[in-house]
């Protein structure tokens, strides 16, 4: 299969892409520049994730979508997310599989809130869950494929195999999971399509 990946150089992505590429899938990432290591398999388009263009570039012609953009301190993801839902229904691709965050999951101590406006977070910050959320929706009022994983604290790791997960909400007592899990199980749903038109939370 042909795989569009944006966010290859990020921590979860480049994970993701390492397994696309040993699978022996073709991947088409859009990165800034060509610093990741090249591959037979692999094509770089340099462009931009927020101009239209670029973002269709590297979706026609694909089977299926990793975004595990981040969000830093700009609003790449929320630019983002709207150009990526157009070029797929342009392209006729409906298989995408996002990074999210845990912020962005059901809050259970507020029933109708996302867990960063329920008080289940301890992050003062909410500008990422914020951005987050706008992809979330984008994604939620399309009739793409969609699922988004939602990992809690993120550290570096290699994949254990022993996490838990739960549709739009975190697994009771989760505090953290691997970026080498998060990878993992973001690129199984490739295989092992669950969790559709869902968020789904991470966690050991």
């Amino acid at each position: 299969m042909e795989i569009a990946i944006f966010g290859a150089t990020g921590r979860v992505g480049e994970q993701i892409l390492k397994q696309a590429l040993a699978d022996g899938h073709h991947v088409k990432a859009l990165v800034r520049s060509t610093k990741l290591e090249p591959h037979p398999n692999l094509e770089m388009i340099v462009g931009d994730v927020r101009k239209a263009e670029d973002v269709e570039r590297v979706i026609a012609s694909t089977g299926a979508v990793f975004s595990a953009i981040g969000t830093g301190r700009t609003t790449t993801l929320s630019e983002a997310a709207p150009l990526i839902a157009a070029a797929m229904k342009k392209h006729g691709v409906s298989r995408i599989i996002a990074i999210g965050t845990a912020g962005i999951l059901d809050s259970r101590l507020s029933p109708g809130l996302l867990r960063y406006q329920g008080g289940d977070s301890n992050r003062k910050l909410t500008f990422a869950a914020e951005e987050h959320e706008k992809m979330y929706r984008e994604l939620e009022n399309s009739a793409l494929d969609w699922t988004i994983v939602c990992p809690t604290y993120l550290p570096d790791g290699e994949a254990r195999g022993n996490y838990r997960t739960e549709k739009d909400l975190l697994p009771e007592g989760g505090k953290e999971i691997t970026v080498g899990d998060t990878a993992a199980f973001a690129y199984n749903l490739l295989a092992h399509p669950e969790f559709l038109q869902r968020r789904v939370g991470l966690a050991y």
